[in-house]
């Protein structure tokens, strides 16, 4: 057969080309990606950062690597979607969608009202109440999976209340991007736990159970650092008729949203695939919610020719939250798998070893050093697991870390981070949330993002606990050729 002949098999098969030749070798390769984390950072300092502008560009990224490719661009562009139809993609993709739909189904059921309501009924004020806001926090973000939607969900009802009975307001809109890094470092159905077990090729229950042991850790002394130094707040024009005021939209009804929650997690921790847990909460939620009269079906799902996505509800804006994520991870696994096809993947993991030599600390510590430098520079903390999983992953695998490890180092990392710095999304979420509620409450302090970083404890906390477990081999264990579990490297590798 001529090689013309074997192009064209190759080409009605979908077959992909083994390696692809770029101008400026594996360089030329890294292009594509190099590009989109300039184009992040730079976005992310002139406060542009968006969803659709990562996705743009992705998208500009990988039409440039066309002109480095020295390989026919047909193979360019069989290699980029042959990467964009990876399991390690699509996998994340449909779990987002369902993660989305049954955060949202919670979320119309009052689980966050309910929350509130019972902080407000707990007779905790100052620090007890700070730390009780924690608690809370953490509680609904492992419940929804979201912390995004956990920091404008406080920020819109816990932060004012908390003002009113005498909590520190740097110390409380720390509470709450606190919690909100605990649910979304460990909750199942999180974004961020979804992508990390996905591009590690990990279970997520498997996942989930593994890192308990570190979000606890952090968790234990934060909770007392709120409680000791979370009060002192002293408002002036204050009085209890404003947490009357804050607490008249909520109520206890919405605490039986914790069925469906608690029967998710039941389920994805005793070993059922995330999309039928997810599927039994959706279903239980929705029907709580028509059943208790909490709210109409419409409220889930409805069909109105008046709007322009016609049909609307909760089930379809869980997903159309994600749909600009999904396309970004589908588009940055396919500018990874281009620098696979390209030697880049080869050629960075052979400077490293280099340096790690056999040191598997080393090695952890590269990894740790990775996803922190991308996540201090990306502001979505999830397009910057995105960007860090292939090389977490491709330096794991050659030092045979489990992939329970990897993606631990990977999502706890991001959680932290993303949440920390003054030039975080969620961080300026959270503050723009709070400068809103100021024409409600006009007696409402506003805290700057500049004013509550250093008091993140979660985060801080994780980030060092990983980094201790990087330096000591806390936690550490090894994967032999099958996949299983061991203390020690394989000989055999």
């Amino acid at each position: 057969m001529t090689s013309e002949a074997q192009r064209g098999a190759a080409r009605h098969q979908g077959a992909e080309p083994p390696t692809l030749s770029f101008r400026l070798g594996a360089f030329g390769a890294a292009i594509p990606l190099i590009f989109f984390v300039i184009w992040a950072i730079t976005t992310s300092v002139l406060q542009l950062s968006s969803e659709i502008g990562l996705v743009m560009g992705a998208l500009l990224g990988l039409t440039l690597g066309l002109f480095f490719c020295r390989s026919r661009w047909e193979q360019y562009a069989q290699g980029l979607f042959s990467g964009m139809t990876q399991s390690v993609g699509v996998v994340a993709v449909v779990a987002w969608f369902y993660a989305g739909m049954f955060a949202q189904v919670l979320q119309v059921g009052g689980l966050v009202d309910g929350l509130v309501w019972l902080g407000g009924i707990s007779g905790a004020t100052g620090g007890w109440f700070t730390a009780l806001t924690f608690i809370l926090a953490a509680v609904f973000s492992t419940a929804v999976g979201t912390g995004y939607g956990t920091t404008v969900a406080f920020c819109t009802l816990m932060y004012p209340a908390g003002v009113v009975l005498g909590c520190d307001p740097v110390m409380l809109f720390a509470a709450i991007l606190a919690g909100a890094i605990f649910g979304d470092n460990l909750a199942p159905v999180s974004d961020t736990t979804i992508v990390s077990a996905a591009t590690q090729q990990a279970d997520v229950p498997g996942v989930v159970r593994s890192r308990f042991k570190y979000s606890i850790m952090a968790a234990l002394p934060t909770l007392l650092l709120f409680a000791l130094l979370g009060g002192g707040g002293r408002i002036e024009g204050v009085d209890a008729g404003a947490l009357q005021q804050v607490m008249h939209s909520v109520g206890p009804s919405g605490l039986i949203m914790l069925t469906p929650f608690v029967l998710v997690l039941g389920l994805a921790l005793s070993g059922q695939h995330l999309i039928t847990s997810l599927t039994w909460g959706i279903l239980a939620g929705a029907a709580i919610i028509i059943i208790t009269d909490f709210g109409a079906a419409s409220e889930i799902i409805a069909f109105d020719p008046t709007t322009d996505s016609v049909i609307t509800g909760a089930l379809v804006d869980g997903v159309s939250g994600y749909v600009n994520m999904a396309i970004l991870i589908l588009l940055i696994v396919a500018a990874s798998h281009l620098m696979k096809l390209g030697g880049t993947m080869e050629a960075v993991t052979q400077r490293l070893i280099r340096w790690i030599r056999t040191s598997v600390r080393r090695a952890e510590l590269a990894n740790w050093a990775i996803v922190a430098l991308l996540n201090t520079a990306i502001t979505i903390n999830t397009a910057a697991e995105i960007a860090a999983a292939p090389f977490v992953r491709e330096l794991g695998e050659r030092y045979h870390i489990h992939r329970y490890r990897r993606a631990n180092m990977l999502d706890a990392v991001t959680s932290a981070l993303g949440y920390i710095f003054p030039w975080g999304a969620p961080v300026l979420l959270g503050w723009s949330t709070i400068q809103g509620m100021q024409q409600q409450y006009d007696w409402l302090p506003v805290v700057a993002p500049t004013a509550v970083f250093p008091f993140v404890f979660q985060g801080w906390l994780l980030l060092f606990i990983m980094l201790f477990a990087a330096l000591t081999g806390w936690g550490l264990t090894f994967e032999d050729r099958q996949g299983s579990a061991r203390r020690s490297p394989p000989t055999n590798a």
